[in-house]
Formats: C-alpha cells, structure tokens, sequence
C-alpha cells in the first residue's frame, strides 16, 4: 500500500490540560500541588511527549504532506484512503482512533515507555525515522483486530474497538427488548455491554469477576473467566448487567456469543436518557430512546495495527 499523506494523531498532556483549565501555568502547579501531586511530574510528562512529537516530525521524510491533529477532532475528521495513521499516546488513542477509520493502517508510538505498557504500541519514537521509511517502502506487518457495530434503523452507526455500552445515561434503569437467535425477552437492566476480542479482558471481565464471586458466596463453583481471544477472531461477547426480574421482564437470557454472520437486536422502551456509547466515550454516542432499535454485529470493517516492520 503507497501512502500520500501522514495523519499525526495526539493528545493533551496533563500539564497542557490543566493550563487550558486554570489558564496560566504558575495558577496550574498551585492547584497540582495543592491536590499533593508532584508538578514536576507533569512537567517531566510533558517534556517527553514533547521530544516524542518533534522526533516524529523528523523522521517524516521531505516531500511527504503530513498533517498533526489532536484526537479531540477525531468524529469531524475525514481520513484520505491513502493516509498513513500514526499515533502518539496511551493505548487509548489507538483504540479512540481506529473506530474513525476504514481500513488506513494504525502506526502507533509509546511517547513514554516508562509510564505506558503500551500493549497497542509496538513503537519507540527514537525508532521514528527507519520505522518510517520501511513503511513507505512496503514493508510492514499488520494485525487484525475485531471491531463491533451498532446500527439504528435511521441509518446512524457506532463503531467500537473494545466494548460498546448500551442503557441508560445516569444510574437508573434500561427497558428494552433484547433478541438473539430465536429467543427474545424483555429486560430491566442496568445496561448491555457488548466486547471485542480486543475488550474482552476489560470491562466484561470486571462482569465474570462479579458473577464467579456470586456463585463462590452461593456455595457454587466458581465462574471461569474467559482467557484473552485472538484479536483477529470474528466474534463478541455480550453480558446483560444486573438484570431484574418482574411480570415485565426476565432475566434468562442475559449473556452469550455473536459469531460472524449473527447479530443481537435491542429495541429501546426508554422515554428518555437512552444511550449508545463504545470504548467509554461517553461523548461519542447515539441515542437510544422509545421507537428505537439497535442491531449489533461484529464490524465488516476491521483495525489494521502494524505490528513489524522488516
């Protein structure tokens, strides 16, 4: 793949964050160090990420259009087909990233391995520049990765790398009616969490944590929880949290497994506060209110992360 154009994704540093909120710099470290955090830390955070942008910028080769852009642009932003992604943050910019794009390659970088495990970072920035050329010569290795989709009847999709959420916007109760397969049942939860491979040692996990512990104070065997999947395996878990039982609602059918080809239906009965959000971005959601009905499905669309270069 020839790539026209490099799209440098980034993010606010703490320090940056704070003097946009307190508005000076001297105002940001009195109220850093008030909270009893160390500003030199946040300091130090920022000079390194710094370093870690400028040595990218450098190992762009001249010639080559290049574009920097913070990820708070992400929902308006429209990526080339021939754009080289690269990001330059926690894993979470991957993952915040991936579900804008349309099958553009993610080159990600760990602007701070001493802070960042960086299990979606394969890269060092002082790597930059012959990481660089050796993917506009071609030679690159990718990874799959699974991503779900939520599609309303209206036409409007959501994306999500890791897990989509769907229920209520505050700590009140989801109705809705939940179909899969040839079963279908009326619910009143606190939600729908729906997991990629890539989140299915995440959020649904915290779920078979709380169910093990149930069954284990029950006097029951414990609730294995499930080993990392493959990224690249076409499938989703879904768990329902906490459902209740009623003369409205049941609580049978509150956790399994969509394949390539299945899907979930969820038809919302909330007059209000009705949410679809993925990756807990909160900010990034569609509305889930009475009269309207979600299918959810693994993605045609898949992240394509470079892993290695050669």
């Amino acid at each position: 793949m020839s790539f026209d154009r490099v799209v440098i994704i980034t993010r606010q540093t703490r320090l940056e964050e704070s003097i946009k909120r307190f508005n000076t710099k001297a105002q940001a470290s009195f109220y850093v160090t008030k909270r009893g955090q160390s500003f030199e830390d946040y300091e130090s955070e920022d000079d390194n990420y710094r370093y870690a942008r400028e040595l990218l910028v450098r190992s762009i080769e001249p010639g080559i259009k290049f574009h920097i852009m913070d990820r708070s642009f992400l929902p308006n932003y429209l990526f080339g087909p021939n754009d080289l992604v690269v990001t330059l943050g926690q894993d979470g910019l991957v993952v915040n990233t991936a579900k804008y794009l349309n099958g553009q390659p993610i080159l990600a970088f760990n602007p701070d391995p001493d802070r960042f495990d960086g299990i979606l970072l394969p890269f060092l920035p002082n790597q930059a520049s012959d990481i660089m050329r050796s993917v506009f010569n071609g030679k690159i290795v990718t990874q799959k990765i699974s991503m779900a989709e939520a599609g309303l009847t209206d036409g409007q999709k959501l994306y999500a790398f890791n897990d989509l959420f769907v229920g209520p916007k505050s700590h009140t109760s989801a109705r809705y009616t939940l179909t899969h397969g040839k079963k279908s049942e009326r619910q009143i939860s606190s939600g729908l969490i729906v997991s990629t491979p890539a989140g299915s040692t995440g959020w649904i996990s915290s779920l078979f944590n709380m169910a093990s512990g149930i069954s284990h104070f029950s006097g029951n065997k414990k609730i294995k929880t499930p080993e990392r999947i493959p990224w690249q395996e076409r499938k989703l878990l879904f768990m329902v949290r906490e459902p209740f039982k009623s003369k409205w609602s049941g609580a049978e059918l509150v956790a399994g497994t969509v394949k390539e080809g299945d899907h979930i239906l969820l038809e919302s009965h909330m007059p209000e506060n009705g949410t679809i959000f993925s990756d807990g971005m909160e900010a990034d959601f569609l509305e889930f209110n009475s009269g309207a009905t979600a299918r959810i499905q693994l993605a045609k669309k898949t992240t394509e992360l470079i892993t290695e270069v050669e």
